[in-house]
């Protein structure tokens, strides 16, 4: 290549980047505007609780979700007190978060408490909304009483709080972990610099891909895939980074200009690169196939990442590294050598593992098989059959509090009413169906007489103040909306089995009726994960299956490295359990925990297996399978090691942000990663293919070469 060229190539590269990382940085502060955490959001289409939450605004008008305004004193609340609170919640209906107005506070029967419904605008802006209604109460409050706010608004105000610390707190502790781990491995001042400028690059561009892809619908962003969006982006960025990186400093020792060693290490770490890539985004891309949109969305969402941090490892890195030349190494410059030294002849722990692992092969892959077998034994006691809403934030909320203060005082169930939409002509045979069943306290039909008006139902039909004539119902395409409120907390086994019960009698007495609500919502939420769960993994294992085989042009040895990784993924998922349960105390686990832990372990564990076995088939290639296995893992023990590390430690920078499931996640990740990095690709992998021998590239040629 002309010298112009080699000039003129790096800068745009890096110059392109820059700009990308420039537009993208401020998108950081933005990403509320496109994303939704409400759980209706990613139901399928299909799912009872979507149809009606799709139709309540016919019946209730513009899209509002409800607060629930707890009063609690020690004391018995006086009349004076409570018509106090009643012209609190008058003025809170002024406030521009407010969509309509407010019910007056009802009293409990116990005297000690009082409730009153707030709709608040269902916006972006929601979480701020809780806060200016709760502020706004507190200021005016009778001495001795306290306010909380609760509900479906509260919850969902507390999980966006959760995810709060995405743009900066966790992003600081990822990047601050890289950094030292990046110091620790090179002992260079340059070095981290460039490797960081590459994840950072690559994230800004992937969210501003992102944004305007989720500004145009065409994908759905949530404070969880943004999280996870973040971590696997510089995770894996990072990652490939340090692959070409070792790769460049092996090359600078055989070259005399940096031009030469870094197109010689574009062309040694391309293929495992992009095999690496390509079984993490076809892993992500399996997520598609769900019915949960929080599932499908995110596969789109995390592939656009990865594609992201290919392109800068690949590209903006090489780039830098050439403007640099030996210089990014400073103060441990590599130099070049007259004659060539093998690297796998250098001495060193890996040196000393591989000869260990060649001695005795069967040996060690059979007592890390039953080390690894042992640990799957507890997988049966992970509770990954769904978490109440209550339990979503660590360290509790707000909203927590005033759910434990209505359960105390009130109905479970309200604030967070059971929607039933139904035939016209079945509304009394409905209603009497849930007057029937203890799980209900009480039953309500939406009504014309007001905006969010509802009238009373009883068996002998609707019913109004004493003398007073019933409203008509709201009727719209023959359908009416009933509203039941139960009488357990809403997010509780028994709330659950009620919603579940009322189901099963609705499609013998009223086939056609779709039953919603926050409760709902949990039920269909927690069936579309089970079968997510069952249909996408299976599929997952056979695509990266198929790549590897591609990838090896083996059959035998993506199997081999199939099985050790699911061996591993149970092992993590039993040694989880145990953590989860006996350690830390969890009440359970989203049934999409298993899934994402399983995805995201075996896409990335398989990618150190992936750099280990390309780079033993290259040696193999020219001193047999036996050597090549040793010269191999002498080789990138070091590089794949320091990748183990930096992606565990980026996916367990998630656990500061307080939601019980990227804290599940994170551990699961962090946890499988280590495992892979130190047990199954240092030691299991190794001694099975030295073991099985050159059996092990079956059918290609290798398998019938000398060794």
């Amino acid at each position: 290549m002309p010298r112009w060229l080699r000039i003129i190539v790096p800068v745009v590269l890096i110059l392109g980047w820059l700009a990308g990382a420039g537009v993208g940085g401020p998108y950081f502060g933005r990403v509320g505007e496109v994303s939704t955490n409400d759980p209706t959001a990613y139901l399928p289409d299909s799912a009872e609780a979507t149809v009606v939450q799709r139709r309540l605004t016919d019946f209730v008008g513009s899209g509002s979700i409800p607060a629930v305004v707890v009063f609690a004193s020690e004391t018995q609340l006086t009349d004076e007190q409570v018509r106090l609170l009643s012209a609190l919640l008058t003025e809170a209906a002024q406030l521009p978060g407010v969509a309509g107005a407010t019910s007056p506070a009802l009293r409990s029967q116990d005297g000690v408490a009082a409730q009153a419904f707030v709709p608040l605008v269902a916006d972006a802006e929601l979480a701020e909304h809780v806060k200016e209604l709760s502020s706004t109460l507190r200021e005016g409050l009778p001495e001795g009483v306290e306010v909380h706010v609760t509900g479906p608004a509260g919850f969902s105000a507390a999980l966006v709080e959760g995810f709060e610390g995405i743009d900066g707190l966790l992003l600081i502790v990822a990047l601050a972990a890289v950094a030292v781990i990046l110091v620790l491995v090179y002992r260079s001042a340059l070095l981290p610099i460039a490797v960081l400028f590459t994840s950072l690059s690559a994230l800004c561009v992937a969210l501003l891909t992102v944004w305007w892809l989720a500004k145009a619908d065409v994908l759905v962003l949530s404070g969880q895939s943004q999280g996870i969006l973040f971590i696997l982006v510089i995770g894996a960025a990072t990652d490939y980074s340090l692959l070409l990186v070792a790769r460049y400093r092996e090359e600078l020792r055989h070259a005399k200009d940096s031009w030469t060693a870094v197109w010689r290490s574009i062309k040694g770490s391309f293929e495992p690169i992009i095999a690496s890539g390509g079984t993490v985004i076809a892993g992500l891309l399996c997520l598609l196939l769900s019915d949960l949109r929080s599932n499908s969305s995110l596969g789109p969402v995390a592939a656009i990442g990865i594609v992201m941090a290919m392109l800068s490892a690949l590209t903006f890195l090489p780039a830098m590294l050439y403007a640099l030349g030996r210089a990014v190494f400073w103060p441990s410059t590599p130099k070049y050598e007259e004659e060539y030294v093998d690297q796998s002849d250098r001495p060193g722990f890996w040196a000393r593992l591989a000869r260990s692992v060649a001695n005795h092969p069967r040996r060690t892959w059979i007592a890390t098989t039953v080390v690894l077998a042992l640990g799957t034994l507890a997988v049966g006691q992970l509770k990954a059959d769904g978490v109440a809403q209550s339990e979503l934030i660590i360290g509790g909320s707000e909203a927590l509090t005033g759910q434990q203060l209505l359960s105390a005082h009130f109905p479970g169930g309200a604030g967070s009413p059971v929607y039933v939409l139904t035939d016209e002509a079945r509304l009394q045979d409905v209603a009497n169906e849930m007057l029937a069943m203890p799980g209900f306290s009480s039953v309500a039909v939406t009504s014309q007489a007001v905006a969010n008006g509802t009238v009373g139902v009883t068996a002998n039909g609707l019913s109004a103040r004493p003398g007073a004539t019933p409203p008509a119902p709201t009727v719209v395409d023959g359908k009416v909306l009933l509203q039941g409120t139960l009488a357990d907390a809403p997010d509780s086994d028994a709330a659950l089995e009620s919603v579940n019960a009322l189901r099963d009698r609705l499609a013998t007495v009223a086939p056609g009726s779709a039953v919603g609500g926050t409760t709902a919502t949990a039920i269909d939420t927690v069936r579309a994960s089970i079968h997510d769960r069952t249909l996408i993994i299976p599929i997952v294992l056979a695509v990266i299956t198929l790549i590897l085989m591609v990838l090896l042009r083996s059959v035998v040895a993506p199997l081999l490295l199939v099985i050790t990784t699911v061996l591993s993924f149970g092992t993590t998922m039993g040694i989880s359990a145990l953590v989860f349960n006996g350690i830390l105390g969890f009440p359970g686990a989203d049934p999409a925990v298993p899934l994402y832990g399983f995805v995201f372990l075996v896409a990335l564990g398989i990618d150190y297996n992936i750099f280990l076995m390309t780079r033993v088939r290259e040696e193999a290639l020219r001193h047999g399978t036996r050597q090549g296995v040793i010269r191999g893992l002498t080789i990138t023990g070091g590089v794949i090691t320091s990748a183990g590390l930096v992606l565990a430690a980026t996916f367990a920078a998630l656990a500061v942000i307080p939601v019980l499931f990227l804290v599940q996640l994170a551990f699961i990740v962090a946890f499988g990663v280590l495992l892979d990095t130190f047990i199954v690709r240092s030691l299991l992998v190794p001694a099975l293919a030295i073991d099985v021998g050159k059996r092990i590239w079956w059918p290609s040629k290798l398998a019938r070469a000398q060794d």
